[in-house]
């Protein structure tokens, strides 16, 4: 509710200024918006992304998931922060995600232009190029940590577990069914998309079959991991209250 009040202040105020653009531009928003309430942000240096420890980067996406879902505001100027990350970037994470559009990768870990990489793809899968993006996100840009995001009631997910074969999603689909395999080797309920808890489990499965296969088909981001220049973990987005469940131990 705090965010859809500033949003709703920030709308009345827009509308004061009769939609000219050089006095809606004059309107200072921090006399408007309690300080406590803004959150500083800014794109990362060199030195910066190379000072943090992959723990620290971790809890800095802690930090801000929390921020997400406790709907705390960043005021981000976000031309500014095009103009400063033109010439350069030094994100601090390459988050592998799944395609779909109701897990808004930036936003959920409370990031703006220039702090994280995100790859996307149908059931967060590894693949030749997505190893590529991330090699080049932690070799060559220095990013510090690599996350695999899963999320609830996820397509590509149900699709697996129901067998669905259809053009170049049948290949995609393959990638995950060792996750669905897995799962069902302990598993006696219902064998279904219908059945969340079974989409959970393989959901969990996969992200966990996914970071394996990263560590084992990257050898330079394996190599990276045992020197400790960088971590790769797993999370699984929840749907309904936008927390992300860290699974930083895999």
């Amino acid at each position: 509710m705090k965010k859809i009040f500033y949003l709703l202040l920030l709308a009345a105020l827009a509308t004061a200024c009769g939609g000219n653009r050089n006095r809606h531009a004059a309107v200072n928003w921090e006399d408007e918006i309690p300080r406590g309430e803004i959150l500083e942000n800014r794109v990362l240096t060199a030195r910066e992304q190379q000072a943090l420890t992959p723990d620290e980067v971790i809890e800095v996406l802690r930090e801000g998931n929390r921020d997400f879902v406790d709907d705390n505001l960043t005021i981000r100027n976000n031309s500014a922060r095009i103009r400063d990350a033109a010439t350069g970037q030094y994100p601090i994470a390459v988050v592998l995600s799944c395609l779909d559009s109701r897990v808004p990768v930036e936003d959920v870990f409370h990031r703006g232009i220039g702090d994280i990489f995100v790859a996307r793809v149908a059931g967060n899968i590894s693949n030749t190029d997505i190893l590529g993006s991330l090699e080049y996100a932690c070799k060559v840009s220095g990013s510090k940590v690599v996350m695999v995001l899963g999320h609830g009631n996820c397509g590509a997910i149900k699709s697996a577990i129901d067998g669905v074969e259809l053009g170049n999603i049948t290949h995609l689909l393959d990638k995950i069914k060792p996750a669905v395999e897995h799962t069902l080797e302990s598993y006696d309920g219902m064998i279904s998309s219908s059945n969340y808890e079974l989409v959970d489990r393989v959901c969990y499965a996969n992200v966990v079959h996914t970071v394996a296969d990263i560590r084992r088909n990257s050898p330079i981001l394996a190599d990276m991991e045992r020197e400790g220049e960088i971590r790769i973990i797993g999370g699984v987005y929840d749907m309904h209250t936008g927390v992300v469940d860290f699974m930083d131990d895999i």
